[in-house]
């Protein structure tokens, strides 16, 4: 397997960083959905979503990333409010949801580092104005175009996430091969890292994520695992969720057409966050922190035997 050399630098986040490329940075997802693909309605109640925050913090989650919409496929998030494909989520329910998590957690821990994943400005804004201090936008700035200009306001880390097309299209994109995805993945990033200059947000507050899962269609996502490390030219470090992605069911299931379910693909995601970390990744987003902080310190040692 190839490996990738990681750049040591700081994230800066609302005037505070973390160090990248040292080692591997863990960051446990809390979805406050009744429908994520992963673990819907398990943590929609505030307490505990908080409760299972505080969990995934003493597992040795470095960050939290909060969600209160799903973006699973097929779903309407990225619709444009007052239209006939409006989200199925509001901002107002996207908050009511989120706001209360995130004064929870910083209640107890008030030093945790929370990211909020959301596409919407307005929610942004308020998850920021609560104490959050990273965005993690799955649109890369695309779905909402203020989104850049509240991110550049707080100086808050942002995490451009690459997405092809919107969910409800996912299931009906062509596939590509390698050379075209790399080459879609790129342009899609070089868009949201051109949108970002824009804004005026420091470069320094900018990690990049693939977006596997997310408009790329079963085999695709290998070939971007396998070339991952090609996406270190942009110039910023690479955040990496691959957690219980429906790829890696479909590759342990005995047949094409079944994925195996969420719950028997935590050994295939170790397997392949510990690629990711191999091919560059410097942060990696899990549902299952204690397996990945174990797997990440092995990677990191492979990284520093090099």
């Amino acid at each position: 397997m190839r490996t990738a050399a990681r750049e040591t630098t700081n994230w800066q986040l609302r005037g505070r960083s973390l160090e990248l490329g040292r080692r591997t940075l863990v960051m446990g997802i809390v979805n406050i959905t009744p429908d994520s693909f992963s673990d819907g309605g398990a943590f929609l109640d505030p307490k505990a979503a908080v409760a299972h925050a505080l969990q995934l913090l003493d597992e040795g989650a470095d960050l939290l990333d909060l969600g209160a919409e799903s973006t699973r496929p097929g779903s309407r998030a990225g619709g444009v409010a007052g239209s006939a494909l409006a989200p199925t989520v509001s901002a107002e329910e996207e908050q009511a949801r989120l706001l209360p998590v995130v004064l929870g957690i910083l209640r107890a821990q008030p030093h945790a580092v929370l990211s909020v994943d959301t596409y919407k400005a307005a929610t942004a804004r308020a998850a920021l104005e609560a104490g959050a201090a990273i965005v993690n936008d799955v649109s890369g700035f695309a779905w909402d175009t203020k989104m850049a200009a509240v991110c550049a306001e707080f100086g808050c880390g942002v995490v451009p996430m690459h997405t092809r097309g919107r969910p409800g299209e996912w299931r009906t994109q062509p596939a590509m091969d390698s050379d075209a995805m790399m080459a879609t993945v790129r342009a899609g990033l070089e868009t949201s890292l051109a949108e970002a200059d824009r804004a005026g947000i420091a470069r320094e507050a900018i990690v990049l994520d693939p977006g596997y899962g997310f408009g790329k269609r079963g085999d695709d996502n290998y070939a971007l695992l396998a070339r991952q490390e090609e996406l270190l030219a942009l110039g910023r470090p690479l955040l990496v969720g691959v957690s219980r992605k429906s790829f890696l069911g479909r590759t342990l299931a005995a047949t094409d057409d079944v994925a195996v379910p969420v719950a028997a693909r935590e050994t295939a995601s170790v397997a392949a966050l510990t690629a990711a970390i191999l091919h560059g990744a410097s942060l990696v987003r899990v549902h299952a922190v204690r397996a990945a902080v174990e797997a990440a310190r092995v990677a990191d040692a492979v990284l520093a035997a090099r």
